[in-house]
C-alpha cells in the first residue's frame, strides 16, 4: 500500500522534552500514515504495524491517561475490579454502566435465535432479568478467569483426568513479589490455548510480566510489561494503558514497592479505516497536563479494591471523540 502522507501541522513537536502522550500520538501518526492496509476479522479492515513500544515513568502518581480526548478512567477502572474477580458474565458490569463488552454478547444472541433484538434493548434484559442475563450474557472463560482460576486437571487411576482446584495467578504474582522479587516469573497469563474457541474474544492484553529494580535512590521499584497481541489503537490503547497501569500501582501497593515504568509491547497494532474521522481530529490536538492518580486506601488484598479508592487529578482532557467499535 502507498503511504498516507499526513500534512506537517499533525507532525506534533521534535523536541526531547516532550509530553509522554506524544509517544501515542507518534504512533497513531505512523500507523495511519506507513501502515499495512489489511482484511481483518471484523470485515471492516485496518492499517497496521507490527510490534511497537510505549515506554511510561508512574513516579509521582502519573499515569498514562490521554489528555488528547477524554477517556472514561472510571469505566476501565470497574472492568478491571470485575477481571479480579474472575467474573465472565456482563451482568455485573451492566449494572455499573459499563458497555464495554455489550456487543459481543449481542452479537451472539442475534446469531444464535434470529431475533433482531436492538443491542439496548438486549443489555436491558440483561439487567432486568437475571436467568436471561446466565444464559445470554457469559462471555466464556475470558480474562479473568484465566488470570485468578485457570483450569487444571488430575490424573485419575482410572485413566482419565477431572478438573482440579485453578491457579490463581494473580495471587501467585503478588505473593512471589514478596518473598521472591528477584525472580523472573512474575507473569500472568490470559492465552489459554485449550480455551480459545470458548471465549467471546481471545485476550488481546494478553501477558503482564512484572520486574523489581531498585532506582537511583535505591528504593525498590516495580516495573510492568504488557504484551498485547491486537490492539485498536483509537479506542482500545487508551484503556489499555489506563488499566496495564492501575493494576501495576495495585499491586506496588500491595507488595510495598515504588510504581516503577510501564512498557507497553503491541503485537498487530492498528487503526481501522472508518476511524479517521478520529484520527484527524485527535491528532490536531495537543497533550495537557498532567494526570495523577491517588490510590486512597490500601485493603487487605488485591482482591479487595473498590471503585472509591482511586481518585484522579489534574485531568482536563479535549473533549471525547466517538468512533463505532468492530465486532
Amino acid at each position: 500500500m502507498a503511504s498516507v502522507s499526513i500534512p506537517s501541522e499533525l507532525m506534533g513537536p521534535s523536541n526531547s522534552e516532550r509530553h509522554s502522550e506524544w509517544q501515542y500520538l507518534d504512533l497513531m501518526r505512523r500507523i495511519w500514515a506507513e501502515g499495512s492496509e489489511r482484511v481483518d476479522r471484523t470485515g471492516v479492515g485496518t492499517r497496521s504495524v507490527f510490534g511497537a513500544q510505549l515506554r511510561f515513568d508512574l513516579a509521582d502518581g502519573a499515569m498514562p491517561l490521554l489528555t488528547t480526548k477524554r477517556v472514561y478512567w472510571k469505566t476501565a477502572t470497574r472492568e478491571m475490579l470485575w477481571f479480579l474477580t474472575g467474573d465472565t458474565n456482563i451482568r455485573p458490569l451492566v449494572l455499573q454502566g459499563v458497555k464495554i463488552w455489550n456487543e459481543w454478547p449481542h452479537a451472539r444472541y442475534v446469531n444464535e435465535t434470529g431475533e433482531d433484538i436492538a443491542l439496548d434493548d438486549f443489555i436491558q434484559r440483561i439487567a432486568d432479568d437475571e436467568a436471561f442475563a446466565e444464559r445470554w450474557g457469559d462471555l466464556g472463560p475470558v480474562y479473568g478467569k484465566q488470570w485468578v482460576d485457570w483450569p487444571t486437571y488430575r490424573y485419575r487411576k482410572d485413566g482419565l483426568y477431572e478438573k482440579s482446584e485453578g491457579i490463581n495467578q494473580i495471587a501467585e504474582v503478588v505473593e512471589s513479589l514478596k518473598t521472591n522479587p528477584g525472580s523472573r516469573r512474575h507473569i500472568i497469563e490470559g492465552w489459554n490455548v485449550a480455551e480459545l474457541d470458548r471465549m467471546a474474544l481471545p485476550p488481546c492484553h494478553k501477558t503482564y510480566q512484572f520486574h523489581v529494580a531498585k532506582d537511583d535512590q535505591g528504593r525498590d521499584r516495580l516495573n510492568c510489561l504488557l504484551y498485547q497481541r491486537s490492539c485498536d489503537v483509537a479506542l482500545g490503547l487508551p484503556f489499555n494503558l489506563w488499566s496495564a497501569a492501575l493494576l501495576q500501582r495495585m499491586m506496588a501497593q500491595q507488595t510495598d514497592l515504588e510504581p516503577g515504568e510501564l512498557v507497553w509491547m503491541g503485537g498487530d497494532t492498528h487503526l481501522y479505516l472508518n476511524h479517521e474521522h478520529l484520527i484527524t481530529e485527535q491528532l490536531n490536538r495537543e497533550p495537557q497536563g498532567h494526570p495523577t492518580l491517588e490510590i486512597v486506601r490500601r485493603p487487605d488484598s488485591i482482591f479487595d479494591y473498590r471503585i472509591e479508592d482511586f481518585v484522579v487529578h489534574n485531568y482536563e482532557p479535549h473533549p471525547p471523540i466517538k468512533a463505532p467499535v468492530a465486532v
